[in-house]
């Protein structure tokens, strides 16, 4: 009886033991995760804030918080936007490019990219709103140019022996529909609104790199460059790593010394991001909710 008690009493102050550390496990990782920008932008220094784009190019309303706030925050002194992406959504794209001018103009910030391996199509489009664009010599840019692309499976239905019906108020208004071929006018119809989103990119890169449109258009066939390509045709200013680009940035706000890095995206994590991981894909309902003809910045 003795004993089983004494046993009894060793494994409740084992099982006491390991939830005493789950509990400070738990503890250290909410202050983890509840650690953001708000406790860098509370140390002193003036700061050069990094924000990631990275992947395609979707829902970029975090992307556009973040410099929205270090827009406001009167001791970031300059923005460097890190971009590792194929481009993707013409409209994401210009949203972006569209607050890192209003930053610019509007709150006088120093904004630098800094492309990874890869910055092409819709990732160099927002380069442009830039002063400085940073290129690795084997980064992958360029691929100025729209496209519009989905998958026909018009056989596919007819060999399963289905039809797909439609009822539409007007002769385009299932232009691009998936389980059919276009028709001549309605290929022509996308190929003007393709030319369009176009000719908004060809215009960004002209204003943003300081060329003519008509020089815009000789390097807007699609094709991609390599970043020692890119800087002989004047669509990069440097060739440099993250770590330079953010020394010229702080040299170009007038920061004295090291600049403090503010790096979001490297540390802001939720407890159950740290529990399980990196966040669980969508599922398939959400993610094919799509138009089902986008009209992209993409290199593909």
């Amino acid at each position: 009886m003795v004993e089983q008690r004494a046993s009894l009493l060793r494994w409740m102050a084992v099982g006491g033991a390991a939830l005493l550390a789950f509990v400070v496990v738990v503890l250290v990782l909410v202050f983890y995760s509840m650690r953001g920008v708000e406790s860098d932008l509370a140390l002193g220094g003036d700061k050069v804030a990094v924000v990631d784009v990275i992947g395609e190019i979707r829902d970029v309303s975090n992307i556009v918080e973040e410099i929205q706030k270090y827009g406001k925050e009167d001791s970031v002194r300059a923005i460097v936007i890190r971009l590792n992406t194929p481009g993707g959504s013409a409209a994401a794209t210009q949203e972006v490019f569209s607050e890192i001018k209003r930053v610019r103009e509007e709150k006088k910030k120093v904004v630098v990219a800094s492309i990874a391996s890869v910055g092409a199509s819709g990732g160099y489009y927002i380069a442009c709103a830039t002063q400085q664009i940073f290129a690795n010599p084997s980064s992958i840019t360029g691929s100025i140019g729209a496209i519009a692309q989905w998958t026909n499976y018009g056989e596919l239905l007819r060999w399963a022996k289905m039809k797909d019906v439609v009822i539409k108020s007007g002769a385009f208004k299932d232009a691009g529909n998936p389980a059919r071929d276009l028709t001549p006018e309605e290929r022509a119809y996308i190929q003007g609104v393709i030319e369009d989103i176009y000719g908004h990119f060809v215009n960004a890169v002209a204003e943003g790199r300081k060329m003519k449109v008509e020089e815009v258009r000789k390097l807007a066939d699609g094709k991609v460059f390599t970043g020692t390509q890119a800087l002989q045709n004047h669509l990069v200013d440097r060739l440099g790593n993250l770590p330079d680009a953010i020394r010229e940035a702080a040299k170009l706000a007038g920061i004295k010394g090291e600049p403090r890095v503010v790096h979001p995206s490297r540390e802001r994590r939720s407890l159950l991001d740290w529990l399980i991981g990196d966040k669980l894909p969508l599922p398939p309902v959400v993610r094919n909710s799509e138009a089902p003809v986008q009209f992209q910045y993409l290199w593909k």
